[in-house]
């Protein structure tokens, strides 16, 4: 079986969902297991004391925080789970209670989760944590998210059955991959703010061509499987590697 194939593979329902991170409670609804969360739990709040801002303290066990939520969501939340699931550890914060900036503060917050994630590497039951500083007011599209912090579900999942034609992930994914392909090709014909910019550019249409299938289809749009077939294929790294590469370059001296 090729890479394409088992990417491909992975988006196929399961009949449960994770028994490495699920349990079922009395009444046979899934819940998340307490070593689980509380693995969560610390990895939150450490993010929370690298971030180091005033105001933004969470007490796990009395549940007092001047944080919106924890929560997590994703593949690992639902029942297209696989071995290439990460978990999506979201902070929710309200920006504005930081400083009236929001552009600021949700620059200084993403460059803080960026150095955070890039430090560390946690793994529960194998898959990976990646920490996100989510506002408050921002809308987020998903069919399942849980509350780590209060233990709960806010949008439960739903065994939906659903007939995936590959054939299409993989058309909507070619695109992607030879644009991709191309600055790669060229940039060394190119100056190193064209090429940065014609990432840039690739960047900001795939972000909107996954919300938009997120908004109109859920997980199982085409454009969130092409989106996760070219990430777990290696093509989002390629293309964050390319511009860091070239960016280095660009504030080098010889």
């Amino acid at each position: 079986m090729t890479l394409a194939d088992k990417i491909l593979s992975s988006f196929n329902q399961k009949k449960s969902l994770n028994p490495e991170i699920w349990t079922l409670d009395k009444n046979e609804n899934y819940v998340l297991r307490k070593d689980v969360r509380d693995k969560l739990l610390l990895s939150a709040n450490d993010f929370l004391d690298f971030i180091d801002i005033d105001n933004l303290d969470c007490d796990v066990d009395t549940r007092k925080c001047d944080i919106g939520d924890i929560t997590i969501t994703g593949s690992i939340c639902n029942y297209n789970w696989s071995k290439f699931s990460d978990i999506d550890l979201h902070i929710l914060i309200d920006y504005e209670l930081i400083n009236d900036n929001v552009k600021l503060v949700k620059n200084i917050l993403n460059t803080k989760k960026n150095l955070w994630n890039a430090s560390h590497d946690i793994q529960i039951k194998g898959y990976e944590v990646e920490v996100y500083a989510q506002d408050v007011e921002e809308a987020h599209h998903s069919s399942g998210v849980y509350s780590v912090l209060f233990d709960k579900w806010l949008v439960e999942p739903q065994y939906d059955n659903v007939d995936i034609d590959f054939r299409k992930v993989l058309q909507k994914s070619r695109g992607w991959m030879e644009m991709i392909d191309d600055v790669h090709i060229n940039a060394y014909d190119m100056s190193s703010e064209e090429v940065l910019d014609v990432i840039d550019k690739i960047k900001t249409k795939l972000k909107k061509f996954r919300a938009t299938g997120l908004e109109k289809g859920g997980e199982y749009s085409y454009e969130n499987l092409a989106f996760k077939f070219l990430r777990r294929s290696g093509y989002i790294k390629k293309l964050f590697d390319l511009k860091n590469k070239v960016l280095d370059l660009s504030l080098s001296l010889d």
